[in-house]
C-alpha cells in the first residue's frame, strides 16, 4: 500500500539554499519537492518551520552511557539498546554509528573492563532484522590500542557484520586526548576514585601497555578495518607527523584532533575532521584541547559529532551555520558531509529519490526546538 506524507509551507534547508516550499514523502522515499507556501489538501502546515534531512551522527558514546547507567551497573543490552535508540531519535538523529570499543583490559592491578563488542553487535544486527529499532543503526567499532586482547577480539568480527567504521584509539597517558599529564589525572581520578597509588599504578600499567602491544595493535586495526571493509579513522590526532602516519594507513576522517597543527595537515591531506558538538557548545574542549570553533573559523571543520550528548549535535550545527553565516553550511555538517565520509550517499540532503528521513524544528531565540522525526518516512518522534 502506497503511504504518502507531505509537508507544507516548511523552510526547507537544501544543500545550498533555504527556501519555503513542500516535500512529498512516498513509501519511504523523499519523491517530490516544490517552492511556495501554499498548503494543499490532506498536506501538513509546518507554519514556516525548518524542514531538513535527518542527522547523521558517526561517534556517538551514548550508548555506553545506557549500558553501564552508574558505576558497577551492567544493564541489559536490549533495554540499554532501545532506550539509547528512541533518545536519537528525540534529537533528530535518524542514523547513528554506534561506537562500540574493541579491545579490553583483563589483568592489572587497577582498572580492568572486559569484552562485550561481538555481543553487542550481534544484538544490534539482530534488533535491527528484526524491526524494532526506530532509526538506521550501523557499526563503529572503536579500537583500543593501550589494551590487551585488541587482535583476538577483532578476529570474531567478519565482512558480513557490515562495520561501518573502525577508528584507532590511544588513550596513553601523556600524549594525544591527554598530553597534558594533569588534564589525565584530573579526569581519571575523577572517573575511577582513585587514590594516590592506584592512580600512579594505572599509569604505570597503560605506559606497560603501550610498550609491548602498540605498535602490533595498531598494525591489527589497519588490517581489519581493510578486511571488514570499513572506513578507517584517526582519532586524536595531535601532529602533522601523526596526521601523515595516518594517511599512509588510509585513514579519511580524523575524529577530534587536538591542535590546530593537526587540523591544517588533515585539510593538506584531503581528510575529513570531525569535531564534537560540546567543544563547540561549552566554547572549548574539556580536555584543555583545540576549540572546535576555532577550527570552524579557520575553515577545519568538516563534520560535528554528538560524541556524549546527543542533543547537541543540532544545536551546534545551528550554532556552525550563525559562525558561517550559512545555516546550509552548517547543517551538512550534521546531514550531507557525514554521510558522504561513509559512502552513505542514499541520505543527507533533501533531494528526490534520497530516503525520507527528514526533522522538523524552530530556532527559538537561536536554540533548535525538534517537533518531527521521521525515519524512512515514518514518525519515530
Amino acid at each position: 500500500m502506497t503511504k504518502q506524507t507531505i509537508f507544507a509551507n516548511a523552510t526547507l534547508i537544501l544543500d545550498d539554499e533555504v527556501v519555503r516550499g513542500s516535500v512529498r514523502l512516498k513509501d519511504g522515499i523523499i519523491a517530490g519537492i516544490d517552492s511556495g507556501n501554499s498548503v494543499p489538501s490532506g498536506a501538513l502546515d509546518l507554519e514556516g518551520d525548518y524542514l531538513s534531512p535527518g542527522l547523521v551522527e558517526l561517534h556517538t558514546d551514548n550508548l555506553e552511557r545506557h549500558l553501564a547507567p552508574r558505576p558497577s551497573v551492567d544493564w541489559p543490552y536490549r533495554a540499554a539498546i532501545l532506550a539509547h535508540d528512541r533518545e536519537l531519535a528525540g534529537t533528530g538523529i535518524t542514523t547513528v554509528f554506534d561506537a562500540i570499543r574493541v579491545g579490553s583490559i583483563i589483568s592489572g592491578a587497577s582498572k580492568r573492563y572486559g569484552k562485550y563488542a561481538r555481543q553487542m553487535t550481534d544484538e544490534i544486527l539482530s534488533m535491527r532484522k528484526k524491526g524494532l529499532l526506530r532509526i538506521s543503526h550501523y557499526i563503529h567499532l572503536r579500537a583500543e590500542i593501550c589494551s590487551e586482547t585488541l587482535a583476538e577480539e577483532f578476529a570474531e568480527f567478519s565482512p558480513e557484520d557490515r562495520i561501518g567504521i573502525v577508528s584507532m584509539m590511544d588513550h596513553t597517558p601523556g600524549q594525544r586526548q591527554f598530553a597534558d599529564l594533569k588534564k589525565f589525572e584530573t579526569y581519571t581520578r575523577g572517573k575511577y576514585s582513585f587514590g594516590d597509588q592506584e592512580y600512579s599504578d594505572y599509569v604505570d600499567f597503560l605506559y606497560g601497555l603501550q610498550s609491548q602491544f602498540g605498535e602490533s595493535h595498531e598494525a591489527a586495526t589497519v588490517f581489519a578495518a581493510k578486511r571488514l571493509g570499513a572506513t578507517l579513522a584517526s582519532h586524536d590526532d595531535t601532529t602533522a607527523d601523526q596526521v601523515v602516519t595516518s594517511q599512509g594507513h588510509g585513514v579519511t576522517m580524523a575524529e577530534f584532533p587536538t591542535t590546530i597543527e593537526a587540523a591544517d595537515a588533515c585539510h593538506v591531506h584531503g581528510i575529513a575532521t570531525i569535531m564534537g558538538a560540546p567543544n563547540l557548545i561549552r566554547g572549548g574542549s574539556h580536555s584543555g584541547n583545540v576549540a572546535a570553533a576555532e577550527l570552524a573559523k579557520l575553515d577545519r571543520l568538516d563534520i560535528l559529532s554528538s560524541d556524549y550528548v546527543p542533543s547537541g549535535l543540532l544545536m551546534a550545527a545551528v550554532q556552525l551555520g550563525d559562525i558561517w553565516g550559512n545555516l546550509p553550511r552548517g547543517i551538512a555538517t550534521v546531514t550531507k558531509r557525514p554521510a558522504v565520509a561513509v559512502g552513505l550517499s542514499d541520505r543527507g540532503s533533501l533531494r528526490i529519490g534520497q530516503k525520507a528521513d527528514v526533522i522538523r524544528y524552530a530556532i527559538i531565540d537561536g536554540t533548535p526546538v525538534l517537533r518531527e522525526t521521521w525515519s524512512a518516512g515514518v514518525r519515530v518522534f
